[in-house]
């Protein structure tokens, strides 16, 4: 499939705000490795191969074990995943899947459990950006399997920032 527009060329705010949201995050004092599971798991839902193909390589990158990769999609029958996760993965479907009748309280309460108000808004802003940036890419098609991740420790400045292959 090829790409309709380069939205980081042709609307360079857009990517900055998306950044912006990202930066907010991965500053939030939430473990990266739980961003970046709820980040794989609601581009899963999602179907954007682009930040699936990211998530994946940035998990990878991290220590992730293929297992526990492999075992996302039934993390909900999967023993891989720490009571934590698991409340954050339901809290990420739920919100993810907001339109089958809103995020339900019993999520809520489970998730309230393992995460306090401040945490618990990090990570909904977490899952706002992440489905953000699965609609940005998904109806732009941005092209899957092009992310490179970059070294550990080095970023990008923003003129290095060739397409939204920034990590979200």
């Amino acid at each position: 499939m090829d790409p309709r527009i380069d939205y980081a060329k042709a609307a360079p705010g857009v990517l900055r705000a998306m950044l912006d949201l990202g930066k907010q995050v991965r500053s939030s004092g939430l473990d990266p490795k739980l961003i970046d599971l709820v980040n794989l798991r609601a581009s899963q839902i999602n179907g954007c191969a682009y930040c699936i193909d990211m998530h994946w390589k940035d998990l990878r990158a991290a220590g992730e074990s293929e297992q526990r990769l492999y075992g996302l999609d039934a993390w909900a029958e999967s023993p891989y995943y720490t009571d934590r996760e698991r409340a954050a993965l339901a809290w990420t479907e739920a919100v993810t899947k907001v339109h089958d009748g809103h995020v339900a309280d019993p999520v809520y309460e489970a998730t309230r459990r393992f995460f306090t108000e401040k945490e618990l808004a990090d990570l909904t802003l977490g899952i706002v950006a992440i489905n953000g940036w699965n609609r940005l890419n998904i109806a732009l098609r941005t092209s899957a399997g092009t992310y490179q991740r970059e070294a550990r420790g080095q970023v990008r400045s923003e003129s290095q920032v060739r397409r939204p292959e920034a990590h979200h």
